[in-house]
């Protein structure tokens, strides 16, 4: 019997959000709290999301309301996929284009057997540096502050996991790879390290998550898609 004193259960679910360029993890949470708490649900309702996707990277990220947040761990979890745009001909102190790039002088352009080699290298159980301008905690800092002072800290190889590297297209000095990886692997650190194999720059230029297994981009919405107020209706169900 349901006790009338008490509140009534707030919405529990996941929401498959496709995430626009420009826009934080968190950002795509706050509006999601703000069209929950505009259709009713307590405010102080829990939303999360299982695994960071950066500002300039498009794609899925996994929302989860009220006690679904007690997933976020089998989400963070679970297989991802990327499609990663790289410029051969740059490099940048952040990896990617938050940072001004570099132009490098390449003496020879890698061919397409070249490129397959130099991917190959990186399946697998790997080591990998993060970049310096990642969320990391470095004594309590995130590193990327202390790399925007001018001092980017040391950052220590991690183990992550990579699947599949596949060429989807190259026309120096742009190569497009489709990578399937572990939790923690960063594409940034991935194009950077492909170029330094090849001997040439490594700049991230593009990226957008395809995939977190088992959710893929096709059952995602953007948050300008989703009502202006949010119902238990609108969620999925919270198990994986």
């Amino acid at each position: 019997m349901t006790d009338p004193n008490q509140p009534p259960p707030g919405p529990i679910g996941i929401l498959l959000i496709d995430k626009a360029i420009g826009r934080t993890s968190m950002d795509v949470c706050r509006d999601v709290r703000a069209r929950l708490v505009r259709a009713g649900a307590p405010k102080r309702v829990k939303v999360g999301h299982g695994g960071t996707l950066d500002p300039l990277a498009t794609g899925v990220v996994v929302v989860l309301v009220g006690k679904a947040t007690r997933l976020v761990e089998r989400v963070m979890d679970g297989a991802k996929r990327y499609t990663a745009e790289i410029d051969l001909a740059h490099v940048t102190p952040s990896n990617d284009l938050e940072t001004p790039p570099t132009l490098v002088e390449v003496e020879k352009r890698p061919s397409l057997d070249d490129i397959d080699a130099a991917c190959a290298r990186f399946i697998g159980a790997i080591d990998q540096v993060p970049p310096a301008f990642s969320a990391l905690k470095i004594d309590g800092t995130r590193a990327y502050q202390l790399a925007r002072t001018g001092e980017p800290p040391p950052m220590e190889p991690r183990g992550v996991r990579i699947d599949s590297i596949d060429v989807i297209d190259y026309l120096w000095p742009t190569l497009t790879i489709d990578v399937r990886c572990g939790k923690g692997t960063y594409l940034r650190s991935l194009a950077r390290d492909i170029g330094e194999a090849l001997g040439t720059g490594g700049c991230l230029t593009g990226l957008r998550r395809t995939e977190v297994a088992p959710f893929t981009i096709d059952r995602c919405v953007t948050v300008d898609e989703l009502p202006d107020e949010l119902t238990q209706a609108d969620l999925l169900d919270a198990t994986l």
